[in-house]
């Protein structure tokens, strides 16, 4: 578990994002234009009441077991408005043997191996709750981790969406089981169970910290598994809400449990726990190669969602206007803390100038501010650790000799917050920190090409491979970069769209898994073969004992006709015996 603490302290849940749907850009855009006013700036927040809450294990709250707490600091003021439970390894088991004996609960029929409906209406009553506390649970999210709280709301939305996507699923399952398969030998049978594959550990980010954790919530319970969820120390209030509204549906002691508290304490040990059979992890590359190295020893299966540098390669016969917006909407999203990040621009030289003066005035126009004033676009970083390693990459660009286009510096309108102004830098190298590195704030980093190549070799040049986009008239150059691209995930003339229904994940160091659509729920599914001898003829490989006894009686009787025959009515003594 110490090998992990480090690690787990510094980057545990760092990544990972879901895009709003369509209709949501087309608000984002109105609200972009350089032609439209800024709001003024409003008094900052007051402090919000943040739920005191328990660590939730057996489907009670339960005081953590060393009586420790965090406190809870709002990013847009510095201000601690709250505090959450520091769990331990103590309470990591205890977490881990309630979800163990959910499992097992009446041989497995309680949960595990109960009908998809019946776990299809505790996801739906989920929903349902999420749906009607949204206005709260939003503002949560804000104070929480700095979101806009138009996006937290946005958020809200799709963490319902997916618990009712997976309840569709759960009950879809009945249908996929015992499934045929075709064999070449008539006298034999085989069908597949799909069954849940056990005590799934899930650690989560704070970038996303309610959607990220139902990306795994939901098809992991769906599946029929019981769950620990780790959620970062940054941002786990609405994550507890979350066990609030389980514990209000009646959700069956111990199928949800959730630990917070800081990366070696509780995420350590949730990874390492030989009561786990499974570990779903988003967060950074180094914490994931500690978390593959943590479940080696008992060889459990483990699905990563890591970090990202990704291209947006944008060509010369764009409209500039919709390509600037979608560029800059790729990188400066969720005040730029994306894994998906499309935030590295592979600009085509021959509009370089006009392009990059348009992204200046549009950054330029984008309002930074507490994260519930109304039309907030970008709101603060989540910690102050984040805030310092951001300006660090910026300065670093610099004396590498980058140019700050536009940003990389506090807002002058906000003094207290953990604000960082929407930042360009152009006349970057494939060699700087800036260009190779993932830095998980709003900063975009410009690099200009001449032909198609040069661009398909840029967009490569990375260790990661999320996603990327391209942008260009030009549908038969999109899908050739779309097939040249080495990425989980393309967007073609858009950055950022993300749906529940389409598969999510990484190749290279962006790790490896799929979350999301139909095989999200087979994350969290083994398969059993099971095959059926259907004849009523013996298999016949090996001779029977008693046919064999019965052709040497058979024989026996021959000779003894023989030997009548030749005038003798006596067998020679042990005759049968020695034959046998």
């Amino acid at each position: 578990m110490t090998s992990l603490s480090t690690s787990l302290l510094s980057h545990a849940s760092r990544r990972s994002t879901l895009p709003p749907r369509l209709p949501i850009h087309r608000s984002i855009s109105v609200s972009l234009s350089p032609t439209q006013p800024k709001l003024a700036p409003t008094p900052q927040s007051p402090m919000a009441a943040i739920p005191q809450r328990q660590l939730f294990i057996g489907g009670e709250w339960r005081a953590p077991a060393l009586g420790r707490r965090l406190p809870v600091v709002n990013p847009a003021t510095e201000a601690p408005i709250g505090e959450i439970p520091a769990g331990t390894a103590e309470d990591v088991d205890a977490a881990v043997a309630a979800a163990r004996a959910a499992l097992k609960r009446n041989r497995g029929r309680d949960w595990a191996r109960a009908p998809g409906a019946v776990r299809a209406k505790y996801l739906r009553a989920i929903a349902a709750k999420i749906k009607e506390r949204k206005s709260d649970l939003s503002k949560l999210e804000s104070l929480d981790c700095g979101k806009p709280l138009d996006e937290s709301a946005w958020d809200m939305d799709d963490v319902a969406g997916c618990f009712e996507y997976y309840a569709d699923l759960a009950e879809s399952l009945d249908k996929r089981q015992n499934a045929p398969v075709s064999l070449p030998m008539e006298n034999f049978k085989c069908y597949l169970r799909k069954e849940p594959i056990g005590v799934v550990g899930l650690i989560t980010p704070w970038n996303y910290p309610l959607l990220m954790a139902t990306w795994k919530v939901a098809p992991a319970l769906a599946a029929g598994c019981t769950a620990v969820l780790k959620p970062s120390e940054l941002a786990s209030v609405t994550c507890l809400e979350l066990a609030d509204v389980c514990k209000e549906v009646g959700l069956p002691s111990g199928v949800l449990n959730v630990v917070t508290g800081l990366g070696p304490d509780a995420g350590a040990p949730l990874s390492s726990h030989p009561g786990v059979d499974k570990v779903a992890f988003t967060g950074s590359y180094e914490t994931g190669k500690k978390i593959m190295a943590a479940a080696a020893p008992m060889v459990k299966p483990v699905s990563l969602e890591l970090g990202g540098k990704s291209p947006i390669v944008v060509f010369d016969d764009v409209d500039v206007e919709k390509a600037v917006e979608w560029t800059l909407f790729g990188c400066f999203w969720t005040n730029g803390q994306i894994c998906s990040a499309t935030s590295r621009l592979i600009l085509h030289k021959n509009i370089a100038k006009e392009f990059q003066e348009r992204m200046v005035a549009w950054a330029k126009n984008i309002k930074v501010s507490d994260p519930l004033e109304e039309g907030c676009r970008l709101g603060p970083v989540v910690s102050e650790g984040q805030y310092e390693k951001i300006k660090k990459f910026v300065s670093t660009a610099k004396s590498e000799g980058a140019t700050i286009l536009t940003g990389g510096v506090r807002p002058k309108h906000l003094e207290k917050g953990f604000y960082i102004e929407p930042t360009i830098i152009t006349d970057v190298d494939t060699s700087m920190q800036i260009w190779r590195e993932e830095v998980f704030g709003p900063v975009l980093c410009v690099k200009e090409f001449s032909t198609e190549d040069e661009a398909i070799e840029l967009a490569n040049d990375t260790q990661y491979g999320l996603a990327g986009a391209v942008l260009s008239g030009d549908r038969e150059r999109c899908q050739r970069l779309t097939e040249e691209i080495d990425a989980g995930i393309i967007w073609v003339n858009c950055s950022q769209p993300c749906f529940c229904q389409a598969p999510w994940g990484g190749n290279k160091r962006s790790g490896f898994g799929r979350e999301l659509g139909e095989g999200g729920i087979d994350n969290y599914l083994s398969v059993k073969q099971v095959t059926e001898y259907a004849s009523d003829e013996p298999w016949g490989w090996y001779q029977s004992p008693s046919k064999l006894i019965q052709a040497l009686i058979s024989q026996v009787g021959v000779v003894n006709m023989s030997t009548q025959a030749a005038g003798s009515s006596v067998s020679p003594p042990g005759y049968i015996q020695h034959q046998a």
